[in-house]
């Protein structure tokens, strides 16, 4: 591993912009279930189907808001682990760029500052009907009188329902975001893909990109995934343990 960390220190010294992907594996060390692993308790009789699409929104918005209302307390109660935390902190040295799958605050709260969210962020709302335009953001807590615990509020502009500011099944990626991610992507002289299993489409396939376009990829990840073929170099183990060390590496050989 002391080996693999020097040689992917070197990789990412060479550059000046890096660009990151990081997946669900990296919020779960910070203790965020992922999507279906927060079905459980009360939410372990719903399937994904009945609180993550938009027809589910429109039969029921109170059931999915309060579900969302369930995962951004879960959230609320995490914090940025190690893993986070040397990301923010490779900005020391080079231009890093986050294009995450994780709808969570956490990269930000960290101190990274230029994330791209491909899957929204579940701490803001956004009108239904984007009537103002995609997305029409509504900050909630400036609404007279609005009670999380009372369902979804209305839109102060339309009166259609405020639903959580993240992609559900069968909806489009933010079309700004994942055009700058792919840009990202085809441009990239190294690509490190941190805790995703490489099977959530269209995400899935930026590094795929960013190796036919001539990216070495760097991996970072406890088991194998569908990206470790690809890798130019896998990192085997828990990003809050592996991203420290390498951080490092990259500072001593940039000191």
């Amino acid at each position: 591993m002391l080996d693999q960390i020097h040689s992917a220190a070197s990789l990412l010294a060479r550059q000046r912009e890096i660009v990151v992907l990081t997946g669900a594996g990296v919020s779960k060390e910070s203790g965020v279930p992922t999507f279906r692993d927060a079905l459980d308790g009360l939410w372990a009789r719903y399937d994904p189907e009945q609180l993550a699409t938009a027809a589910a929104f429109e039969r029921d918005p109170r059931l999915v808001w309060d579900w969302y209302e369930y995962r951004r307390g879960l959230v609320r109660q995490a914090q940025p682990n190690p893993g986070h935390v040397a990301l923010a902190e490779l900005e020391r040295w080079l231009r890093v760029v986050i294009v995450t799958q994780n709808v969570d605050d956490l990269h930000q709260r960290a101190g990274s500052t230029d994330i791209i969210p491909l899957h929204g962020a579940i701490m803001r709302s956004k009108c239904f009907a984007a009537c103002l335009g995609e997305p029409t953001l509504i900050d909630v807590a400036g609404l007279a009188g609005f009670d999380p615990a009372q369902g979804p509020p209305r839109c102060p502009h339309c009166g259609a329902w405020v639903r959580p500011d993240v992609v559900w099944f069968g909806e489009m990626l933010p079309r700004d975001a994942l055009a700058r991610a792919t840009r990202l992507a085809q441009s990239a002289k190294v690509m490190l893909v941190v805790g995703t299993s490489g099977v959530v489409q269209p995400a899935a396939s930026l590094p795929f990109l960013a190796a036919r376009c001539g990216a070495a990829v760097i991996e970072v990840n406890p088991s194998r995934s569908e990206i470790t073929p690809t890798a130019a170099i896998w990192l085997a183990g828990p990003s809050g343990e592996v991203l420290p060390r390498l951080v490092q590496a990259v500072g001593e050989q940039l000191a």
